[in-house]
């Protein structure tokens, strides 16, 4: 009896020890004496502006290394500052630098409203929110949504340049959307369609639908996390080999209230799945759902790790073995919108260092980071009088 006293005893002991050890911090990644606001204001320093001399209003920047070049493509207008769904003179442009030397060597244009490719003529209506990836040896495939909301369905088309001439093809294409009810044009209807056959109660818009977050590796597929802005919808979908048709996995639109959007998707080294994304209303703090498969979410809420947040996307990448997560801050710099964003790191998902704060009246605001060869570069949306800020895309190298 006294014996096995003693060893329920030294069991529970071990228990103790080991529930201590679990809820330690984990190893810090950060000198003791960083600093995030001048490690951010260094990054600051160096950027360039990738955008023409033209351009009034830009935002909404998305880039891809080929190389030593990088391709930053960017919705752009000649107009003025800003941008909206509704302006059908915003385009789409491509800039080209080369990153011996971080200079543009080019900008060129990808669409615009009404222009006419060999296949088709696209209607009147913005070229919105586009998205790059380098899809072939020679190729770089650009995407972007032809919009005019409360006109028609939105569509997001794609067209490739060849990387060995730096000539766009002739044609443009309809990207797909593969839904639980079979293959569609990558419209808004269908993913309203699936959505709301699991339940999803908002109504439907006809435009709004754009892709979203960087596409991401995991065990051999391409990920890539979608959303409908005006309809506060997101959804995880694959992408096929041909880079032509994405597959919804799973929804995960929060409980309805509040409406979310913008999403970034990353998953954590246990398997589980983590998805950050903007929050329209109520405090507008960034909102979380988990999920096991990628198909089924938790309704999710708030983390302790992020608070004060503000509407804006959010970034969730992982370089090098750690993780990036990227958030606008409520706070502002002499009351300019979108002039706080951090950048926290962990190698768990869990626990949080701060490594950048940028901080500056210019905004620093839907930021993009992308690694190739063991370096992080990044472009950004900055302005320097407009209340909006979206004036220009900024380049440059974050470490």
């Amino acid at each position: 009896m006294k014996t096995r006293l003693l060893l329920c005893i030294a069991a529970l002991l071990v228990g103790c020890s080991t529930s201590k050890q679990e809820t330690q911090p984990t190893a810090s990644l950060l000198p003791v004496d960083w600093d995030a606001k001048v490690a951010a204001d260094k990054v600051m320093a160096g950027l360039i502006k990738v955008t023409g001399p033209e351009v009034k209003g830009a935002h909404d920047s998305h880039l891809a290394i080929v190389g030593d070049r990088a391709y930053v493509i960017s919705e752009v207008n000649d107009r003025q500052a800003s941008e909206n769904a509704g302006w059908p003179f915003i385009y789409t442009s491509l800039s080209i630098v080369d990153l011996r030397n971080e200079r543009l060597l080019d900008v060129m244009t990808v669409a615009r409203s009404e222009q006419s490719f060999a296949n088709e003529t696209l209607p009147v209506g913005a070229c919105f929110v586009p998205r790059v990836k380098q899809v072939g040896p020679q190729t770089l495939r650009c995407w972007f949504a032809s919009e005019q909301p409360g006109k028609r369905q939105s569509q997001t088309y794609y067209r490739d340049l060849d990387l060995r001439t730096m000539t766009f093809e002739p044609e443009i294409h309809r990207m797909k959307l593969k839904t639980s009810d079979g293959t569609f044009e990558l419209q808004p209807k269908p993913l309203h369609d699936d959505a709301a056959k699991q339940g999803f109660k908002r109504k439907p818009v006809d435009a709004g639908l754009y892709l979203f977050d960087n596409f991401k590796e995991f065990d051999g597929q391409t990920y890539i996390a979608i959303n409908n802005y005006l309809g506060a919808q997101e959804a995880l979908c694959t992408i096929n080999t041909a880079a032509d048709t994405l597959t919804i996995v799973g929804h995960f639109n929060g409980p309805g209230e509040p409406a979310l959007t913008e999403p970034s998707v990353n998953r954590l080294p246990d398997g589980t799945w983590l998805a950050i994304s903007r929050k329209e209303n109520g405090d507008r703090n960034y909102w979380f759902s988990e999920s096991k498969d990628g198909k089924t979410w938790t309704t999710g809420g708030e983390k302790d790790f992020v608070k004060n947040g503000a509407a804006s996307k959010p970034t969730f990448d992982k370089f090098n073995g750690i993780y990036y997560l990227g958030w606008q801050e409520r706070t502002t710099i002499a009351k300019v919108s979108r002039s706080v964003f951090n950048i926290d790191v962990s190698t768990d998902g869990k626990h949080w260092e701060r490594k950048y704060r940028f901080e500056t009246t210019k905004s620093f605001q839907y930021p993009t980071f992308v690694e190739s060869n063991g370096q992080v570069w990044l472009c950004v949306t900055q302005g320097d009088t407009d209340p909006s800020r979206k004036e220009r895309i900024m380049f440059g190298r974050l470490e």
